[in-house]
């Protein structure tokens, strides 16, 4: 990752993952699971932890929305797919709510943490073997 990368990532109020992005920890995770099984498991993780809140959930286009509700405010969309049967891909975009137009790097900790809880309860797939799709 470039210098202008690194800054960006801490003087921004945004971040979200992507296929193909520079930071290997903002790279699109694949799942050996369904979308049902996938929006499920993030819809109970959003319900029984009291930072969060539900917006709304799409199971038509496998989103929910969700909203850190203590500590600093941040709107959160993760989207699942199904890419093959049974190989899902988890993305998240997360926009912290703040007076100043940078989180310093916030946003880019809440995926961190976010994948980190997807992966203990979902089977992960090696990124590697999931990018010729």
């Amino acid at each position: 990752m470039s210098f202008r990368q690194k800054t960006a990532k801490y003087f921004s109020n945004h971040a979200e993952t992507n296929e193909n992005h520079v930071d290997p920890s903002l790279q699109t995770h694949y799942y050996k699971t369904t979308r049902d099984k996938g929006l499920s498991m993030l819809e109970n993780y959003f319900n029984n932890n009291g930072n969060y809140r539900i917006n709304a959930i799409s199971k038509d286009h496998g989103e929910i929305s969700a909203t850190i509700i203590k500590g600093k405010k941040a709107f959160i969309v993760a989207t699942v797919i199904m890419v093959r049967p049974h190989q899902t891909a988890i993305d998240f975009s997360v926009t912290t709510e703040s007076v100043f137009p940078f989180d310093l790097g916030y946003s880019t900790k809440i995926i961190q943490q976010l994948y980190q809880q997807v992966n203990k309860e979902l089977p992960i797939i090696n990124n590697t073997n999931s990018q010729s799709r």
